[in-house]
């Protein structure tokens, strides 16, 4: 599929991919004729993984180490060093997804307090 129906499938824009692209996280299957960039299923799951990755913080280079152990980890034994990275970015995304909840109850919270005064001071409808 070419790149503008990856960005409709994923929710990321054109130039974002191209950046992935360009920064080694994800690399077009193929190229048209025309020179149009033909992207897969796998392609398609890595953007979606590499998407994932963003609201927990991770930087480009982090992403880019991530994916490249994940790759690795699918078809073979991880060397020690590299399957201790993975814990570490397994711990990592736990903490964050941790701070990430906390922030949701406060703001739900927060949400709950504008509602409950809107519902003292405006009038039924």
């Amino acid at each position: 599929m070419q790149i503008g129906e990856v960005a409709e499938r994923t929710g990321l824009s054109l130039r974002t991919i191209r950046y992935y692209e360009e920064v080694g996280l994800v690399v077009p299957s193929a190229r048209s004729q025309g020179g149009f960039r033909l992207y897969t299923e796998p392609d398609v799951s890595r953007l979606f993984l590499i998407k994932r990755m963003k609201p927990l913080g991770f930087q480009l280079e982090e992403m880019v180490e991530l994916v490249a152990i994940l790759d690795r980890a699918e078809g073979e034994d991880l060397p020690a060093a590299r399957l201790d990275r993975l814990r570490e970015f397994s711990e990592t995304a736990e903490r964050r997804c941790a701070e990430l909840r906390a922030k949701l109850e406060t703001a739900e919270g927060f949400a709950e307090t504008l509602r409950a005064r809107l519902a003292a001071v405006s009038p039924a409808r």
